[in-house]
């Protein structure tokens, strides 16, 4: 989930708070012995791998005793043996509630939300419909099978729509549709990355991101894919170069506040702890739309949580020791 960047404005003068959080933990081996867990079996393992070498970096730059651990090439009860887990396993079996419910039965700290949060988070219909019972805003959407009649998705949901595999991230397997016929190839092409399938309402507009820590929301950040992308997909976040991001977003400072209480709203009903990040839209009549919930980020130093965290004051090394310094009591 490192997202390269070219044109990026992170001119961080406009937003209030600019100082970074103090940690209550000063010294490193307080830590003890820390593994950080990437890699893994997903479709995201790659994201994952170049997360876990940036955060293992910053880790060791600060004097922790943390190494690599990855569950494809490991056996995961060798867990047992270190005193907390920095979680950057992306995708399914890190981000899903597996790997959190393996490190609470072995009783080992970890950083990042629970069993409960991580399962919900990963699904992002049962996402959706919690958003829905709590009255937070979030794109109509339906479930798709291969039985599905389109052309009620489309009286529906109306045209354009977007497609997603419902327990895929990084954008994998998305497609926008634009046109009836383009439904069937777009259902495929979400089917084959896991068995459940959505269709979504398109929402054109602004798309934001905003990075919470410590149930604290951070100065919001604008995406902007090029033209010629069909929005913030797979090739935008991790292949191209002419994706922008903007700190300040372009919101009037009672638009931002409003979109951080609702993230923060969203983040909470969710069960999230710790850290993560929340995917809104801004249409065109200035509402805001839920997109999704991301409970393992992308940690790279040109992902989305430490551009935020450098608006707030924070560098990638203390922005790392500072979501470890979670796990200690």
């Amino acid at each position: 989930m490192s997202q390269s960047s070219s044109t990026q404005s992170l001119d961080s003068t406009d937003n209030a708070a600019q100082t970074a959080p103090a940690s209550h933990i000063t010294d490193a081996k307080a830590f003890g012995r820390v593994a950080v867990v990437c890699g893994g079996n997903s479709n995201e393992r790659d994201v994952s791998l170049n997360s876990g070498a940036a955060v293992l970096k910053a880790l060791q730059n600060r004097g922790v005793d943390a190494v690599h651990f990855d569950p494809k090439e490991q056996d995961i009860t060798e867990l047992s043996s270190y005193d907390r887990v920095f979680n950057v396993l992306h995708g399914r079996g890190g981000e899903d509630g597996l790997l959190q419910g393996v490190l609470q039965w072995l009783d080992i700290p970890q950083t990042g939300s629970g069993v409960l949060a991580s399962a919900l988070g990963m699904d992002k219909v049962r996402t959706k419909q919690l958003w829905q019972g709590c009255g937070l805003s979030t794109a109509p959407f339906s479930l798709l099978t291969a039985q599905t009649d389109w052309q009620q998705v489309v009286n529906t949901l109306g045209l354009p729509l977007i497609v997603k595999p419902v327990h895929e991230g990084s954008s994998i397997g998305m497609t926008k549709v634009n046109h009836l016929d383009e439904l069937p190839l777009a259902y495929e092409t979400a089917a084959a990355c896991g068995d459940v399938v959505m269709a979504e309402r398109w929402i054109t507009g602004r798309e934001f991101t905003i990075v919470i820590i410590d149930d604290e929301a951070y100065p919001v950040i604008r995406l902007e894919p090029a033209d010629i992308t069909n929005f913030y997909d797979f090739e935008a976040k991790y292949k191209r170069n002419d994706t922008s991001y903007y700190i300040p977003c372009g919101l009037s400072e009672s638009e931002e506040q409003h979109l951080q209480a609702l993230s923060l709203a969203a983040f909470r009903a969710v069960d999230a702890k710790g850290w993560g990040r929340i995917d809104a839209m801004q249409d065109h009549n200035g509402n805001f739309w839920l997109l999704e919930i991301n409970t393992v980020p992308g940690m790279t130093s040109h992902s989305l949580v430490p551009m935020a965290a450098k608006a707030r004051g924070m560098d990638f090394d203390s922005l790392c020791w500072h979501i470890l310094a979670q796990t200690v009591a």
